[in-house]
């Protein structure tokens, strides 16, 4: 798959650092909108363009390989990471450097799938991962302890249905980024665990089942991330593609985040 120019990864590599007004900067399609950059002349334009032209080829690139898996999907943010994750010092919610699953900051998934597509544009350094396992079995060990274990109902309710349908509607009306604010009970579960993940130095200790992972330089991955835990321990500049995948459209329902979590109900 083609690279953005490298010209432009170049300004935004030295030039990025110094214009954030967020974690990251993110290109979001549903309101055709540029967050967290500075209105510096020029640059803009260049990480606007830049990532729209990412995107595109990456959506181009999983439709030809996953036609199946990409059927009906939601196409989220297309995002660049300009800061060096190590010591970043951001609070533990918010730090990619804690192993943890993703959750909550897309809205309401209601058991759908995240996928996330990677790429190290770092020319000199690798992008280092940890992982402590899959979800199924890190909820066998930490489900209870986090307070998920015993989830009840995943189905949303009057309220939740209500919030779904007004923001839906917001969002239609011309503000997209409105359906960021939706949730549903399986999303706020995930969410629990995450923070659990996150706020506990236990489960953060390297024990028999942490993994490190390299990503070298120019090298691309793609992650389901609600499946795999994860944590970014080092590495600047990396493109960041996020999706909802149907559930309905996975091989391997039964071992999704969302089937797992209501089987105590069943």
């Amino acid at each position: 798959m083609e690279l953005p120019p490298d010209q432009d990864l170049e300004r935004l590599r030295t030039e990025l650092p110094n214009q954030l007004r967020a974690k990251n900067v993110s290109y979001h399609p549903e309101s055709g909108r540029l967050r967290g950059v500075k209105e510096q002349e020029g640059l803009r334009d260049v990480v606007l363009g830049t990532l729209t032209a990412h995107g595109a080829r990456v959506r181009a690139f999983l439709r030809e390989c996953l036609p199946a898996l990409t059927e009906g999907w939601t196409v989220g943010t297309t995002s660049f990471r300009p800061i060096e994750e190590r010591g970043r010092g951001l609070s533990a919610h918010a730090s990619n450097e804690l192993i943890h699953f993703d959750a909550g900051a897309y809205g309401a998934t209601d058991g759908d799938r995240i996928l996330r597509f990677f790429v190290n544009v770092n020319p000199d350094e690798a992008r280092v991962w940890s992982t402590k396992g899959t979800f199924p079995d890190v909820f066998a060990r930490y489900g209870a302890e986090a307070g998920v274990a015993d989830a009840g109902s995943l189905e949303r309710g009057p309220v939740d249905r209500l919030r779904g349908h007004l923001l839906r509607g917001i969002a239609k009306a011309g503000l997209g980024e409105a359906v960021l604010a939706d949730s549903s009970p399986y999303d706020r579960l995930m969410r629990r665990f995450h923070n659990y993940m996150k706020d506990t130095p236990s489960f953060q200790e390297r024990d028999e089942t942490w993994r490190e992972i390299r990503f070298p330089p120019f090298s691309a991955w793609m992650v389901l991330t609600d499946m795999v835990s994860h944590a970014s321990l080092s590495g600047q500049h990396a493109l960041v593609d996020t999706f909802i995948l149907r559930l309905a459209a996975c091989r391997r329902p039964e071992i999704a985040p969302f089937n797992i979590l209501r089987q105590p109900e069943d």
